[in-house]
């Protein structure tokens, strides 16, 4: 497991099991009213460039894991530039054989208000997912492979929010 904790910032990759009450708790503060939580879990189908992918067992993640911390810290200078008065922002994700219903990945952020901090959080786990130099393998019923649509990694800066993506 690589993790780095600061006050408020918490950033994990390793193998080890998720916890999103510790990251909820963890992201509490007396000065914010809002904490979005943002868990991806593993679902039993997925679509792959248009291939229904039903009867997912499992998914694997492989992960450039000495960049991925360094990747989660650009990520929450960047979601702090765009949004002020953000309290803690945690992202953790995990490695190996993740199982049905199991968190692959967490972000937490925590703010004075709700529209920042639901803002932040939706700007993270998507440029955590642009940004961040991890691999999702899947196994479903009659096959694995890896999964498709990937595109080059992207800076941080980079990555609209879902604003300015017109989501």
């Amino acid at each position: 497991m690589i993790s780095e904790r600061t006050t408020d910032e918490w950033f994990a990759i390793g193998d080890e099991a998720l916890s999103v009450g510790d990251l909820y708790e963890w992201a509490l503060r007396p000065d914010c009213g809002a904490v979005v939580v943002f868990s991806g879990t593993v679902r039993d189908h997925s679509v792959e460039e248009q291939e229904l992918r039903s009867g997912v067992t499992h998914l694997e993640y492989e992960a450039y894991a000495a960049e991925v911390v360094p990747t989660f810290r650009d990520i929450a200078v960047e979601a702090r530039r765009r949004w002020s008065g953000l309290g803690r922002i945690a992202m953790h994700h995990r490695t190996g054989r993740i199982e049905l219903a199991e968190s692959s990945v967490i972000v937490v952020v925590s703010a004075a208000h709700r529209p920042e901090a639901f803002a932040a959080a939706r700007f993270a786990i998507d440029a955590l997912k642009a940004s961040a130099p991890i691999w999702k393998h899947e196994t479903w019923d009659g096959g694995s492979d890896w999964g498709t649509g990937a595109t080059a990694a992207m800076e941080p800066a980079d990555v609209p929010s879902a604003d300015e993506a017109g989501v």
